[in-house]
């Protein structure tokens, strides 16, 4: 297996926040309640509808002093509007790009390696962790108003790891250049506010969960973490007995994950997949299907997220195992991307994310029938053929082989 997947400790409250509903509510609370330091990583960082609130929360905090740092990634996120690069500069925001595109665009190999993780830690003792963008869920940048929420999850953490989160935030931002010419400026306010900053009066004070669970933080990069991630869900996979639930949006695995999900199904587990039925992106919709047949025909159940788009990627095994977290089960995620899942050994927790997974399926999904899509169209397999092989060329430039 190479790299093992570190143990989960104990110690840990845990909220488990759906949608941005939840979330952002959530996130603003722990960022007024800061005297210290928020850092802040995302893929999307949209200032439309309610994600507003958290830009807003961020000015508040910097401007008592909080020293505020926030990266986004350069192809996730447009350019920061000039309004709010003004108001982020006058109050201290340092704001920063990983990885933005030069002039070649994504057509450069390199740049299909994005910072996906969406992460937050708030003075060293709460922090957030899934695949909720800084993105009002009735909002998509490419389909403009949506007639119902996306479906995704973060979790709110206390405990042992909050250290973990904030020293890979630190060691990331501190290989990235200031973005702007005044960040070196602004880095030097915001160390000396920090510093000479006490408690400030009527700062709220945060609701704490019971700290009894087991919980990890389990990362996915290029150098040291490579397939941690992948191999967490295969070894919980293998060690399933009666139930596999998982919820992802861009749902293309390699040969080793849809081989643990056949041999689970096979062995008598209940697999259940709630996954994208939305068309979004051309590769990650047609790509996906292929790989249905062979799951369809050992009995894994397969249901479409029908209202919205889905955008989890969480799962609960025997109701006593889940993870919340930025990483897809599909290359770009287990290959290129940098990702961070929470790894949770909590029953109360785990059953709270399987009730909400099973809602969704009852309530919003679309069970696949084997015969129905054994019978798709020659127009459909087609479309499917050519997402596989410009997939498989995109993975052959960057060096991996995957499908």
């Amino acid at each position: 297996m190479g790299q093992r997947v570190p143990p989960l400790r104990g110690g840990h409250g845990l909220q488990l926040l759906q949608g941005s509903a939840d979330f952002f509510p959530a996130l603003v609370e722990a960022i007024d309640a800061a005297r210290r330091e928020v850092r802040l990583e995302t893929y999307i960082f949209d200032f439309t509808g309610s994600s507003v609130e958290v830009a807003y929360a961020l000015e508040r905090a910097a401007r008592r002093g909080v020293a505020i740092r926030v990266l986004v990634d350069g192809f996730g996120s447009g350019p920061l509007p000039g309004p709010w690069r003004q108001r982020f500069e006058s109050a201290g925001v340092d704001w920063r790009v990983d990885s933005p595109l030069g002039r070649w665009g994504l057509l450069h190999p390199g740049s299909w390696r994005r910072l996906h993780r969406k992460l937050c830690v708030v003075d060293q003792s709460v922090a957030f962790c899934g695949g909720i963008n800084i993105l009002d869920d009735l909002h998509d940048p490419n389909h403009g108003v949506l007639e119902s929420p996306r479906f995704d999850f973060s979790v709110r953490v206390t405990g042992p790891l909050v250290q973990q989160v904030h020293e890979t935030m630190v060691q990331l931002w501190q290989r990235l250049k200031p973005f702007g010419a005044d960040a070196s400026r602004l880095r030097g306010v915001l160390f000396a506010r920090a510093a000479a900053a006490a408690a400030p009066a009527g700062v709220p004070a945060l609701s704490q969960e019971p700290a009894h669970a087991h919980a990890g933080l389990v990362l996915r990069d290029n150098l040291r973490h490579r397939a941690r991630i992948e191999q967490a869900y295969r070894r919980e996979i293998g060690h399933a007995r009666e139930e596999v639930i998982i919820a992802n949006a861009y749902f293309v695995p390699g040969r080793k994950m849809r081989q643990a999900l056949i041999s689970a199904a096979r062995r008598g587990v209940r697999v259940q997949l709630l996954l994208q039925g939305r068309y979004e992106y051309f590769l990650q919709y047609y790509g996906a299907r292929p790989v249905y047949s062979a799951l369809l025909r050992a009995g894994v159940e397969i249901h479409e997220y029908a209202p919205s788009f889905l955008h989890a990627k969480v799962a609960v095994i025997d109701g006593r195992w889940a993870t919340v977290g930025s990483s897809n089960l599909d290359p770009l995620s287990l290959l290129l991307a940098r990702e961070a899942n929470v790894m949770v050994q909590d029953a109360p927790f785990a059953q709270h994310l399987r009730h909400a997974l099973l809602a969704a399926i009852r309530d919003h999904g679309v069970a696949l029938d084997p015969k129905v899509f054994a019978a798709r169209s020659l127009a459909q397999r087609a479309r499917e053929r050519v997402a596989l092989v410009v997939m498989r060329l995109a993975l052959a430039l960057q060096g991996h082989k995957y499908l």
